[in-house]
């Protein structure tokens, strides 16, 4: 199956509705990363098909859980999940914050090659960046621990009565890291999401502060 209706198909079995015109400059975005990943390594996947299932799929099947219209991808590595909620939803104003150099020039060069004017691309330690709107959504696929990722993000939700949420990209149920979580944070859900094409486990823990 080529890539066009590898795509297609997984978009459709993710029960979403993305219009052509979004589906290709999803593939011309994994061309992007395949092409830079010969020479910078941006990503250990690099057979053409697995790249599409465990990054493209992966990042859109968190779509029908996340509350825009500002999002935050932290640590955001090759632009996954961010540059793919941020083609999937236009409407949404999405920060790409990355502290590798490297990373962080591969983001602006996609940004511009894909005309992306919904993303901006922030090259900080999580730690260090402030924002004074905060964000609806900041969400992570890259931190290995729940623990560290809402004590180092947590200060970039926003407050009041549209607080914002943390959610968390994981693998298989994370029932110690929750188990840990401090207490001025608290789970509001762990969610089971189903990629197309991929066999093992991945869940969304959706978190907000107390």
């Amino acid at each position: 199956m080529n890539s066009t209706a590898c795509l297609a198909n997984g978009i459709q079995a993710l029960g979403l509705a993305l219009p052509q015109q979004t589906q290709i400059r999803l593939l011309e975005y994994l061309a992007l990363v395949r092409k830079w990943n010969r020479v910078h390594n941006l990503t250990a996947i690099r057979e053409p098909e697995t790249m599409l299932i465990r990054h493209l799929l992966d990042s859109l099947s968190i779509l029908p859980y996340i509350a825009g219209p500002r999002v935050i991808d932290v640590g955001s590595g090759a632009g996954f999940p961010g540059i793919p909620l941020a083609l999937a939803r236009p409407d949404w104003h999405v920060v790409l914050l990355e502290s590798n150099h490297k990373k962080t020039v591969f983001l602006h060069q996609a940004r511009i090659e894909l005309a992306l004017k919904n993303v901006e691309v922030v090259a900080e330690r999580v730690e260090n960046f402030h924002s004074t709107d905060g964000f609806h959504t900041v969400i992570s696929r890259a931190f290995s621990d729940l623990g560290d990722f809402v004590n180092l993000a947590g200060h970039l939700c926003a407050e009041g009565t549209n607080s914002g949420r943390l959610a968390a990209m994981k693998g298989v149920y994370p029932d110690e890291e929750l188990a840990q979580l401090p207490a001025q944070f608290v789970v509001e859900d762990v969610l089971s999401v189903a990629v197309p094409g991929l066999e093992a486990k991945r869940h969304l823990v959706m978190m907000k502060h107390v």
